[in-house]
């Protein structure tokens, strides 16, 4: 402790006592570690995944990740796919000594791992959440409005056929993008038939079965609104695969526009989700939260909504003549 006081020019050692350490620092030509004392003393908030093949992880990490070092804290990231997976990896997260985690979906909505952390003293930023809690701080969008206006797009197109690939059941976000898609078409007066709707699962492989399905529906779909983009691009894979031509026999739009959007040919017409900028709101948010505990505040608790905008592409164009 008296090294420590002497290093840090702190007051309450004598000065002979002073002289006696100076002296010793210079003949074992001692330095202070600067990397050590950063990480004892820096920010550090951790991050849960919950879909590794996910086009979006990139654009996620990329915003975390440079806000971090803008904000002079530091970012870990555990896998948490399965729940069990999760279970480990939040506790690998808490054992490292962090003071807050962000939780993607569907860990966002899970009492469990929110109760997890908050009884570990961690503070719990829930992201991308359709249903943002009393007392966790959250990035909210409106899925439902996304969705909603997506659909309309394709209806203003001249599309009555208008299939649908579901979410991630376990996904908030799922439930308010059908919500919306529903919404619209009743709106517009058109009936959904029970086979324009398939499940889907975020992932590109459940989109390609749930096209599939579609396509063999009773009356085939002019176009296909996918809850995300990884499963519209499995739709115009399969489609272009069977023969039909996007945008002209089939109509295919996504959301989130995450990089698969504008890699894909013809480029997805999607909902933009800024997903860097929202993963650089909830490093700001939470290492802010997690500064105010630190010096004995109460943490000011927030729901900051992003907003969405539709990315007209090629990929969406009028109905066919003949359906």
């Amino acid at each position: 402790m008296t090294v420590s006081r002497v290093m840090n020019g702190k007051r309450y050692v004598s000065e002979a006592m002073r002289q006696k350490v100076e002296a010793s620092i210079r003949a074992l030509h001692y330095s202070p570690n600067l990397t050590a004392r950063s990480l004892s003393s820096a920010v550090r908030i951790g991050a849960l995944y919950s879909n590794p093949s996910s086009s979006n992880l990139g654009a996620f990490l990329m915003g975390a990740f440079r806000q971090s070092g803008a904000s002079g804290c530091q970012f870990l990231i555990e896998p948490g796919v399965t729940e069990a997976e999760a279970v480990e990896g939040l506790g690998r997260l808490i054992e490292s000594g962090i003071g807050g985690v962000i939780l993607p979906p569907p860990l966002c909505d899970s009492p469990a791992m929110l109760a997890m952390a908050q009884e570990a003293g961690v503070l719990p930023l829930a992201f991308a959440t359709a249903k943002p809690r009393e007392g966790v701080s959250a990035i909210v969008v409106d899925d439902y409005k996304g969705a909603y206006d997506m659909t309309w797009h394709l209806i203003s197109l001249g599309h009555r056929a208008i299939g649908f690939i579901q979410g991630d059941p376990k996904h908030s976000p799922s439930q308010r993008r059908e919500q919306g898609y529903r919404a619209a078409m009743v709106g517009a007066g058109i009936r959904i038939q029970d086979d324009w709707i398939t499940p889907g699962l975020f992932t590109y492989r459940s989109g390609l079965d749930a096209t599939r399905q579609l396509l063999a529906a009773s009356r085939r779909p002019t176009a296909i609104f996918a809850s995300n983009d990884d499963m519209a691009a499995a739709a115009s894979a399969v489609a272009q695969g069977m023969g039909f031509k996007v945008p002209d026999d089939i109509s295919i739009a996504g959301f989130d526009d995450s990089p698969i959007a504008s890699t894909v040919w013809p480029e997805l017409t999607t909902i933009r989700q800024p997903i860097s900028a929202m993963a650089a709101s909830a490093v700001v948010m939470l290492s802010n939260l997690v500064r105010q505990a630190r010096n004995g505040g109460q943490p000011e608790i927030s729901h900051v909504r992003e907003m969405l905008t539709l990315v007209e592409r090629g990929s969406t164009g009028p109905a066919p003549a003949l359906t």
